[in-house]
């Protein structure tokens, strides 16, 4: 069985428990370990990471990064996940289960240059990377063997290395035949883990898992399948694709080939984000509309800096509201040319607020970009002082840049941080 030491990438016996260059257990052994080349990399915890990394007198305490008490947590530390903490959960619950835990607003322009920093160090390894968020990626490294000079196994670990020693932040590394087995690989080992996950054993490690395992089956297709009679992927893997097919078309098949690890996707290099978008749960319901403006400028500030940062534009602005019994509102407007303007974005989305704050209470405001455009093709300097409102926001970036966000309050951002 190969086997090496993911520390120093000496090859090891299949009976060792230690390396016998560095003394290093971190060994990694499978059957498939030469032949696989699909693999997950997804960056452990990464917005708290990222903050414990900058902060070290943040290092033993349990962090969670998010907003609000009636916001969510987007990222948790892994002493916070031991409380029982997890991304996307509310607010007040993260706090009722970890009350001693350190909140920190999120920083995504820092998260962003992060991000681009482990991407390119992702294409020193091969050019097929599909980014699928800001910390995680599927790659092919099909036929780079001779590039790196070693297997794809062995230049996966020895790029989770180089992560950590230059940007002080840790991956977890799936690798199997393909997309699904590698996502699902990248989960068994985490903080700093790297799993493999073979196309032989893939059938019995599935079986026994919900079907709700399989991505996009979410909680009403799940109660859907579960009615039929197929509560675990045994009871997919019971049936025949023809069987899967005739009852649930295109989706049968899918769920045929995905119970029994089969998934025939290509990592798509040329992938591309579809919007940009910011969103904030309120710690108490608002109806006023000056309020929810107020609290727009700020979002349309902060996704004017994603599109900057990911040097991108956008055509559609899309505006976002959640009511107080949790129904989703959302109204778009297409622009006369793609955008990366707080103004512009604020203008179009202000519009689209003052129909639907008619006064009901929400709970949750956002705005987002698509139609997603290249920098390059944003504000073009024929519209009306496109070129001058250009130049403002640049100049303001550029300060902000240098002492920190609150060194620029413009308009409505101004009066709403000084009523509070």
């Amino acid at each position: 069985m190969p086997s090496f030491c993911r520390d120093c990438l000496v090859d090891a016996s299949p009976q060792a428990t230690r390396c016998a260059s560095c003394r290093s257990p971190r060994l990694l052994r499978h059957d498939e370990l030469a032949s696989l080349a699909i693999a997950h990399v997804d960056c452990d915890a990464f917005y708290a990471t990222i903050e414990k990394r900058d902060d070290p007198s943040l290092a033993a305490e349990p962090v969670i990064v998010g907003g609000g008490k009636r916001g969510v947590v987007a990222a948790a530390c892994y002493i916070a996940r031991t409380y029982g903490v997890r991304s996307a959960m509310p607010m007040f619950e993260a706090l009722r289960l970890c009350p001693n835990a350190k909140v920190i607003r999120p920083n995504m322009e820092k998260y962003a240059a992060v991000g681009r920093e482990v991407r390119q160090m992702m294409f020193a390894l091969t050019p097929l990377v599909e980014p699928l968020s800001i910390d995680e990626a599927f790659l092919d490294l099909s036929g780079t063997a001779r590039l790196h000079g070693m297997a794809p196994a062995k230049a996966l670990a020895r790029f989770a290395a180089d992560v950590e020693q230059k940007l002080k932040i840790t991956v977890s590394i799936g690798l199997s035949c393909n997309k699904f087995l590698a996502k699902i690989a990248s989960d068994l080992d985490k903080p700093r883990g790297f799993a493999v996950l073979g196309a032989s054993e893939a059938p019995a490690f599935l079986a026994p898992k919900p079907v709700s395992f399989i991505f996009g089956v979410g909680k009403v297709s799940a109660a859907r399948y579960a009615r039929d009679g197929f509560h675990r992927i045994a009871d997919l893997q019971n049936a025949s694709e023809v069987e899967l097919m005739r009852r649930y078309g295109e989706e049968g098949r899918r769920l045929a080939r995905l119970a029994r690890g089969i998934d025939t996707r290509c990592v798509d290099a040329d992938r591309a984000p579809k919007s940009v978008s910011s969103e904030t749960t309120f710690e108490r319901d608002i109806a006023d509309f000056r309020v929810l403006e107020r609290i727009l400028w700020s979002l349309s500030e902060d996704v004017a800096a994603r599109l900057k940062a990911k040097e991108l534009s956008g055509l559609t602005v899309t505006l976002k509201l959640k009511t107080a019994d949790f129904k989703i509102r959302s109204r778009a407007r297409s622009l006369d040319a793609p955008t990366q303007l707080a103004h512009r974005i604020f203008t179009a989305a202000r519009g689209l607020l003052e129909h639907a704050a008619d006064g009901t209470k929400y709970r949750l405001l956002g705005v987002g970009l698509s139609s997603l455009a290249s920098a390059a093709q944003a504000d073009p300097a024929d519209l009306v002082d496109g070129r001058r409102a250009a130049q403002a926001e640049q100049a303001i970036d550029d300060v902000r840049a240098r002492f920190g966000d609150d060194a620029v309050v413009r308009g409505l951002a101004f009066e709403r941080r000084d009523k509070s």
